[in-house]
């Protein structure tokens, strides 16, 4: 004996995907959500880099150098050596990893501007 309540296949198909395309939908939300930008990176940096006279202790104690002021032809070949591993610091190195040219080169640009020079000197003077 048949259940009636069995479904037809050609209802099932549409029900599919159906639910398919909501789940790529909502997949594409989250990646969209989780896209590193500029301003990510920028933050990132000013964690340590934007501090005055900020210290670390991994792996070593030293001061932080600040970046507002440095010139931009520095900063892209000091990211990059960190990305190839030429220059041999460990945080450093991981953060420079997936940077991209164009993310080294919008960092560099942003550090090398003389508007944030100026502010990390008022930063500075306090």
């Amino acid at each position: 004996m048949k259940s009636s309540r069995a479904m037809h296949p050609t209802r099932i198909l549409p029900l599919a995907a159906g639910l398919f395309m909501a789940a790529c939908a909502f997949a594409s939300q989250a990646a969209d959500n989780n896209k590193v930008t500029i301003e990510n990176r920028l933050a990132q940096c000013q964690g340590c880099h934007g501090i005055p006279n900020w210290k670390t202790a991994y792996p070593q104690v030293y001061r932080v150098p600040k970046l507002g002021g440095q010139k931009q032809d520095y900063i892209i070949a000091a990211l990059k050596e960190y990305k190839s591993g030429e220059r041999d610091f460990p945080t450093m190195r991981a953060i420079a990893a997936d940077l991209t040219d164009a993310d080294i080169e919008q960092l560099a640009k942003y550090y090398g501007s003389d508007a944030v020079s100026t502010a990390a000197a008022s930063a500075e003077a306090k």
